[in-house]
Order: C-alpha cells, then sequence, then structure tokens
C-alpha cells in the first residue's frame, strides 16, 4: 500500500509538471502568435527548424555528460524505429497543420484538430494496447463535442485544406502515442528530446525550402536592423523547455491524458480571455454550451481514470521463454545478470526507473490533482 507521503509527493509533482506544461504551452503560442503574425515574421516552417536545431544543439554537451555518453548505443539500437516513427510524424504534423491554414480558417483548423484525444486513444490500443473503458470513452466524446463547439465560427475553406488538417490531425495522435509508448519503455525524457529534434529537423528541410527559404532571405535583409533573432531565439528556449516538459507530462501521465489537458486549456483561454481581458460580449451562447460540455466531458474522464482498476502488466515474449525454460530446469543466472545489466544502461539513473515504475499511479494522482 502506497505511503501518504508518498502519494502527497507524486500530487506535489504532478501539479508542478502540469502547472509548467500550461504555462510554457500558453506562452509558446502567444510568443509564436505574436512574432509570426504582429511582428511579420511570417515563416513558421523556419521557426519551426530552429527550434528543433536549437534543442539539439542545446542538449548535445549534456548528452556527452558519463552519465549519459554511454547509453546512446543501446538506446539507439533498441529504438531507432521509435525515434524515427516520432520525429517524422511530429514534422509532418507541422507542416500539415501549417498548410491547411493557407486554405481553411483558423476556426475550423481547431475544430478538426479537436479530435486528437478521441484518435490518440484509437491509436493507443493498437500501438500501446491500452484500451479506455466506457466511461472513459465517454468523457473523450463528450470532451470533443464540446471543444468542437466552442471554437466553430463557421466553415470555411477547401476540401483538400480539410484533409491535409485531417492528415496533419492524425500525425499529431501518431506522434503523441509513439512517444508513450517508447517513454514507457525506460527512456527519459532529455534524450527522447535529442534523439527527435534532428530527425524532425531534416524531415522539415524540404519544406522550408520550397515554401520559405527565398522569402525569409529578402525579410532578413529587409529587417537587418530590428531585433527578430532575439525574439525567435526566445521561442526556441521557450520551445525546448516546452517539449521537454510535454514528453515528461505524456511519461507520467499517458498520451491520451496529455491530450486531455490540452483540450480543457482551450476552454480554460476562452473563459480567461472572457473574464481578464473584457472579451465578455464576444462569448456566445454556443460557446457556454459548448464550454458545460467540455468540462462535463473532463469531469466524466477524469472520475474514470480515478477510479479505474490498474491493468495487470503483460509479460514480455523474453519474459515468457525464460519462465519457460526455468520451468524445465535450465538455470537462468547468466539471463537474470544480463537483463539487470540491460536495465542500467537503458536508463541513466534509478531514480528515472523508479519514475517509470509508479507511472500508473501517478497518472490517476494527476487527474486528482487537476481538479
Amino acid at each position: 500500500m502506497e505511503a501518504p507521503g508518498s502519494r502527497a509527493g507524486h500530487i506535489a509533482t504532478s501539479a508542478v509538471i502540469l502547472a509548467a506544461y500550461l504555462t510554457l504551452n500558453s506562452s509558446l503560442n502567444l510568443l509564436n502568435r505574436w512574432i509570426l503574425g504582429m511582428y511579420g515574421f511570417a515563416f513558421p516552417l523556419a521557426m519551426t527548424v530552429s527550434h528543433m536545431a536549437f534543442s539539439f544543439v542545446t542538449l548535445a554537451p549534456i548528452m556527452m555528460l558519463p552519465s549519459f555518453r554511454g547509453l546512446h548505443k543501446a538506446t539507439l539500437q533498441k529504438q531507432w524505429k521509435g525515434m524515427l516513427f516520432i520525429g517524422a510524424f511530429l514534422a509532418l504534423n507541422i507542416a500539415l497543420n501549417n498548410i491547411s491554414l493557407v486554405e481553411i480558417s483558423l476556426s475550423l483548423n481547431q475544430v478538426i484538430r479537436s479530435a486528437i484525444p478521441v484518435i490518440t486513444a484509437v491509436l493507443a490500443v493498437v500501438i500501446e494496447q491500452k484500451t479506455p473503458t466506457k466511461a472513459e470513452s465517454m468523457g473523450l466524446l463528450v470532451l470533443t463535442s464540446g471543444v468542437m463547439l466552442a471554437v466553430y465560427e463557421g466553415s470555411g475553406g477547401t476540401s483538400r485544406g480539410i484533409m491535409i488538417c485531417i492528415a496533419g490531425t492524425f500525425s499529431n495522435a501518431a506522434m503523441m502515442t509513439m512517444s508513450g509508448k517508447v517513454l514507457s519503455e525506460k527512456l527519459d525524457v532529455l534524450r527522447l528530446t535529442f534523439y527527435t529534434s534532428p530527425i524532425s529537423c531534416l524531415c522539415l528541410l524540404p519544406f522550408y525550402y520550397f515554401r520559405e527559404a527565398a522569402d525569409l532571405v529578402q525579410y532578413s535583409a529587409v529587417n537587418a536592423g530590428s531585433n527578430f533573432k532575439g525574439l525567435l531565439l526566445l521561442t526556441c528556449v521557450n520551445a525546448l523547455l516546452y517539449n521537454v516538459v510535454h514528453y515528461l507530462m505524456i511519461q507520467r501521465t499517458s498520451a491520451v491524458t496529455t491530450t486531455v489537458l490540452g483540450e480543457i486549456k482551450i476552454i480554460g483561454l476562452l473563459f480567461a480571455s472572457a473574464f481578464l481581458l473584457g472579451e465578455k460580449n464576444d462569448m456566445t451562447v454556443k460557446m457556454v454550451m459548448g464550454c458545460a460540455l467540455a468540462i462535463g466531458g473532463f469531469c466524466i474522464y477524469s472520475h474514470a481514470k480515478m477510479y479505474a482498476k490498474p491493468q495487470a502488466p503483460q509479460p514480455a515474449a523474453a519474459d515468457l521463454e525464460a519462465a519457460q525454460q526455468k520451468g524445465a530446469g535450465e538455470p537462468l543466472l547468466a539471463s537474470d545478470k544480463k537483463a539487470a545489466m540491460l536495465e542500467d544502461v537503458i536508463s541513466p539513473t534509478k531514480c528515472i526507473a523508479r519514475g517509470n515504475s509508479g507511472e500508473r499511479r501517478t497518472s490517476s494522482n494527476l487527474i486528482k490533482a487537476v481538479h
């Protein structure tokens, strides 16, 4: 049975991570919107490539420390497919989302992307073998419907733009789900960010070259005396911190729960703009109904997560084979020693391994902290 002090510590830690996640997410969105819109730096792909390159260069010295240096070979040999998957789908999500905004309205874009929690839950069944309960599924559907109703302001756009946005939405959900799977295999968030950043950067470079490179050269020449480079650097720092905390949220909760928190953040921003920025007149009956529906769906999902029975972990194929050998009378001392050595190689510290072993309990505690 979990000690009260340990449980309180899990809740406090989850609350801090949640606050950091929401703060960094909001600040990154505001900074990006300001520099891309109000400041006139209309090069979202160039910005994202800068974010990924900055993350890789900044984390490189940390990855060369003794506690990490000896882990790269074993980690990449075991999980290189997952790294490629995450990096590629992250880049695809960003590129397709930005391209879709050229052909459809922002409102319609947000309505389509509001379905990310549902799609993530479906993909989690296939990739992570995590099946949501009926109550969780109902909560996700109600939440998604509420957010769609709250942000929808009328259709506008082409069929091609809609299809591109849907493809980007599936890419985002796929990236989130695979991140949850990889992080559950004793990989820390710093290494995941370090490994996937150059992959995403390389995947985005062709989009950047054909869509923005020439215009960016002209913009840089005209605005040589401005401080857009300093602002771009600020967004790079924010993006690195957000990516690390984002992966940490997935690791401590789940991919689906993280998307749910992202949805409820949208509702929170709508209320904040209405009551703190004096935009109450912009709140329509439809928006209020959508917000209420989304909050209700969030409550259903949170209640289901808190009272869900933990699923027994499924033994790996190697463990089953070892158990059969042991039952046949074969000694397992050598294989046990190798398993222990492999565990030390995969995880840089025992603390990270212990954090992963408590992942399932922390998921429920995070939802309690949100309440």
